[in-house]
């Protein structure tokens, strides 16, 4: 018998997509109120917060198109990706898991892009001759998201072959 995981129901997706969008626009609320623009404020060595604005996509790709193409396009990714929830068989933990974390962390970029035309991001890995771009927790929820989908995929790659 086929176990149902966890974010394969839609209440427990919707809680976990809520929460996750709360903390999120509650981080870039404090981030906003006391992060000074534009100056990095070292946390650890290699890590700052480092507070920027972001009008485009992922690392600022697509920041000279029109607002309303980024946030359809948001509109467009997160359909899609609730499209694959409903296809996803409902044992697949980490793909479900992966799908409300990418929709979390759209749905925050989209809020600050409806808000403000931009995106807030505050964390910024860097050293002394390299840095990485900036972002904030809705892109790690994507990247995270991202990660337990191809985790997913790699395990069910495995039990066919076992």
């Amino acid at each position: 018998m086929e176990k149902t995981a966890l974010f394969s129901r839609p209440l427990p997706i919707v809680i976990l997509v809520v929460a996750a969008l709360l903390l999120d626009q509650a981080i870039k609320v404090a981030v906003e109120t006391w992060l000074p623009f534009q100056q990095a404020v070292p946390v650890i060595p290699m890590l700052a917060l480092y507070r920027t604005y972001n009008y485009g996509v992922a690392f600022s790709m697509l920041s000279g198109m029109e607002g309303w193409f980024i946030v359809s396009m948001r509109l467009v990714v997160v359909a899609f990706v609730i499209w694959l929830w409903r296809r996803t068989p409902n044992d697949r933990f980490f793909a479900h898991l992966g799908y409300a974390m990418i929709i979390a962390g759209a749905l925050g970029n989209l809020v600050d892009r409806l808000l403000f035309g931009y995106v807030i991001d505050y964390v910024l890995f860097h050293t002394a001759t390299w840095s990485f771009a900036v972002f904030n927790l809705a892109d790690s929820f994507i990247t995270i998201g991202a990660g337990s989908i191809i985790l997913d995929e790699l395990l069910q790659m495995k039990k066919r072959d076992a």
